[in-house]
Parts: structure tokens; C-alpha cells; sequence
């Protein structure tokens, strides 16, 4: 895709990406309904699902030969990332949409031939955009992130992990984290995984480890973590599918290696 057009689809992107946070401020005060998807703790809202259907609808108006992959239903059947295909999650934590109206974020990534080009991740509330194009950097608002700092050590790093990896469960050993949250400096658990990579890419956590998600919750983040010099692959270090669900490490590189090879024992 040739630059000018590039920017092009990154301003009509970022409109609408705007737009449908101003539509969720405006309805994030009122009744919504709210179901659940695979158990009690999946949830999904109205305002998520609308929220699809608005970038669907523009998207399809706008760029007919383009896929839209999302996460409630409104999008196309993906079997596979040939041309432009938009990855779109409408609220990513929407736990925390429901439950502390705060702590979410639009999600939107435009991969190119299987290739990320565009992300966006907006901070609904807070107003914060964190943006990247392919090549071009990756910015908070209208500020340049810096690149990463390659000489971290891990026993200075504060972590993204969500505490059910510590405990007893059917695709990691829980022991390897209590070892990794015995060396780093801390933990934290923010309930989105588009913020917790924003996160990583503005410097303010210097990695996220979590063991199963979805394209739509990582595609923007991967775009933007990328473009400040990190990474983000697989929990076995193996490269992400943007078709299926993932476990997912994203970090700073200077400590990737040493987090898999003596931190994550994942189970078969």
C-alpha cells in the first residue's frame, strides 16, 4: 500500500474510532443489557455489539472489497488475511466497561496481506489514543513514543499478568510465575489487553504474559508495540496467528528470551 494511501485510511480509521468512543461516553451512564457468552465472566453488551455493527457498516459502505474480522458477529467469515482486513475489537474489557465504567478501549487494527499496517487503541474514557503506522512510529495522542530501552533487566520490570496464571490451571505451570513475580518488581492486572499493550509500548509496563486470546484483542497492540522496538509472539515464542486464539507474550525484547526459557512452562 503506497503511503499516501496509507494515511489516507489511517484518518478515516481514527474518525471513526473516535466517533464510536463518543457514542460509548454517551451511553456508558445508561441502562444497557448485558449477557454472557462462554460463562458468566464473558460478557457481552449492547453498546459492544452496536459498536461493531457502526464500524461494520461504515467499513463496508466505504471499502466493499475489505474483510472486517470482529468480535460479536457483525463481521465476515476470515479464513484468511489475503488484502485489507480490518480487526476490530469494540470494547476490550468490557468487564470493566460494565462494572467501573472506566479501564476500556476501542481496539482497531488494518493488517494488509497479513501484515499489521494501522492500530489504534483508544482509552475511551481518559481520551487517550495510542496510534501506529506501519514504518512510522507509534504515538500517545500527538506525542512520539521512544523506542524501548534494549538494556533492561528483568528484576527491574513491572509485569502485565492476570493472577488466574498463578494459581492451578490447565495451560501453564503456576510455579514458573510465582518465580517470575518473586523476581520482578511487580504486577499489575489492568482487565483490558489492548491497554496492558499500550502500556508496553509507552514504557510504563515492560511486558504482558497471558495464555489465551483472541486476534481482535492483540492485533492493534501489535502493530503499536512493534513500531517502539518490542515484540510480541507466542508464550513459546513462536509467531502469532491472527486467525485463531494465542497465548501471548509481549515485552521488551531485552527480556523475552529470559521470561520464556526459564519462566513459562506451558502445559501440553
Amino acid at each position: 500500500m503506497e503511503a499516501e494511501q496509507k494515511h489516507a485510511l489511517f484518518i478515516q480509521a481514527k474518525e471513526w474510532t473516535m466517533e464510536a468512543g463518543e457514542r460509548i461516553k454517551e451511553r456508558v451512564q445508561q441502562p444497557f443489557k448485558v449477557n454472557t457468552k462462554r460463562d458468566r465472566k464473558d460478557l457481552v453488551t449492547e453498546v459492544d455489539e452496536d459498536t461493531e455493527k457502526f464500524f461494520a457498516e461504515k467499513i463496508r459502505k466505504t471499502y466493499p472489497d475489505h474483510q472486517v474480522l470482529g468480535e460479536e458477529g457483525f463481521g465476515d467469515d476470515v479464513k484468511s488475511l489475503d488484502g485489507v482486513v480490518w480487526i476490530i475489537d469494540p470494547i476490550d474489557g468490557t468487564m470493566n466497561f460494565v462494572h467501573q465504567k472506566r479501564n476500556f478501549a476501542i481496539s482497531v487494527a488494518i493488517y494488509q496481506d497479513g501484515v499489521g499496517i494501522i492500530g489504534l487503541i483508544y482509552n475511551v474514557m481518559t481520551g487517550d489514543l495510542y496510534s501506529a503506522k506501519k514504518g512510522e512510529g507509534a504515538y500517545k495522542n500527538k506525542d512520539l513514543l521512544p523506542k524501548l530501552d534494549h538494556t533492561r533487566k528483568l528484576e527491574d520490570c513491572l509485569i502485565g499478568i492476570n493472577q488466574f496464571w498463578a494459581v492451578p490451571n490447565r495451560r501453564l505451570d503456576e510455579t514458573g510465575v510465582h518465580q517470575l513475580i518473586r523476581t520482578v518488581r511487580g504486577t499489575r492486572s489492568y482487565g483490558s489487553a489492548a491497554l496492558e499493550f499500550a502500556y508496553v509500548a509507552e514504557g510504563i509496563m515492560d511486558g504482558y504474559i497471558t495464555m489465551r486470546l483472541a486476534p481482535w484483542d492483540i492485533a492493534a497492540g501489535v502493530v503499536i508495540v512493534q513500531e517502539v522496538g518490542g515484540m510480541a509472539t507466542r508464550a513459546d515464542g513462536k509467531p502469532l496467528d491472527m486467525l485463531r486464539e494465542n497465548t501471548v507474550i509481549t515485552c521488551n525484547p531485552a527480556v523475552h528470551k529470559e521470561i520464556i526459557d526459564h519462566y513459562l512452562y506451558l502445559k501440553d
